[in-house]
């Protein structure tokens, strides 16, 4: 059993502050301030420094983590194996994702697990990528199906097994009644001169929006930002732009917006990971439901499934 001292250690490591590590694990900040410090007296160590509001960790409190993550991945390939020796497909899967793969894939794997395995709960999640991360590292869900962002974890971070799932392409989003609304194809650099919705710079849309029109040897003029496709979809809709819809992204089939797919290098995608913690891969629950979201994806024509 790995001592819980350690998992808010590396909670806080993520999350920068007592109160936001306080927040992910579900309890008071004066009872993670209590934990460290207890911590750092039996090891007799100084694990955090306060640099304003927020603290930071020191070279030892590094050093125990390296440390942590190798027991916590090697727990985590123990509960598997073990797992492995029970009879039938029974307990708990949660699954936390990002809200295009939950309505476009995972509600569909989710409820095919259910359904194939009677013995088995699913419980959902719709989050935010980087939540997702959060939650994976608070042991408050086994899979995340997440986007790359900036400040996320990389491939090799120790802490999960990260991996490609699919790629989506992009799709021009223009009024019905513009004139590119006519055509099989367009290339992105015929909208130059549109302007354009994109999101705030806090979200992925905005990247996805500025990578490709940089990509396509442009700068959009932005005129309205939304956080949500919907949001999007209305502008685009109502004739304050154009924009970038990925092509699993759900919109409503009565409005007044149609899809223009692109052609031309560089092909604008979204790449979609699938992620879990480093270890528990093998788990009988979280390879099934890792394997029902690829099939999910599997059956899809117009995505790239990777691995």
């Amino acid at each position: 059993m790995i001592d819980p001292r350690l998992l808010t250690l590396r909670v806080l490591r993520e999350q920068g502050t007592v109160t936001a590590t306080a927040a992910a694990l579900h309890l008071t900040p004066s009872t993670v301030s209590q934990q460290l410090r207890q911590l750092a007296r039996e090891l007799d160590v100084a694990l955090l420094e306060q640099i304003g509001r927020r603290v930071r960790l020191t070279p030892a409190a590094h050093a125990l983590l390296r440390h942590t993550d190798a027991m916590v991945a090697e727990s985590e390939r123990a509960r598997a194996e073990l797992a492995a020796h029970r009879a039938g497909m029974a307990g708990v899967l949660r699954i936390s994702a990002m809200p295009t793969a939950t309505v476009a894939l995972v509600v569909a794997a989710a409820a095919r697990l259910r359904d194939a395995h009677p013995g088995l709960s699913v419980e959902l999640v719709e989050d935010e990528s980087r939540h997702c991360f959060d939650l994976l590292l608070a042991g408050d869900t086994d899979i995340g199906v997440v986007l790359p962002a900036p400040g996320s974890p990389s491939p090799g971070d120790a802490r999960f097994d990260l991996r490609p799932l699919l790629d989506e392409p992009q799709d021009l989003l223009v009024p019905a009644d513009h004139p590119l609304a006519r055509r099989a194809s367009v290339a992105l650099a015929e909208a130059a001169a549109e302007a354009w919705i994109s999101g705030p710079e806090r979200i992925s849309h905005h990247q996805a929006v500025s990578t490709a029109c940089a990509a396509a040897g442009f700068t959009p003029r932005i005129t309205g930002r939304a956080i949500d496709f919907l949001g999007v979809a209305a502008m685009v809709a109502h004739g304050f732009g154009v924009s970038l819809v990925s092509r699993l992204v759900y919109l409503p089939p009565n409005w007044p917006v149609v899809r223009v797919p692109l052609h031309g290098e560089p092909m604008p995608m979204r790449r979609h990971l699938i992620c879990v913690r480093r270890g528990s891969a093998e788990h009988p629950l979280i390879a099934a439901g890792l394997a029902a979201v690829r099939e999910v994806c599997r059956e899809r024509s117009d995505i790239t499934v990777l691995g």
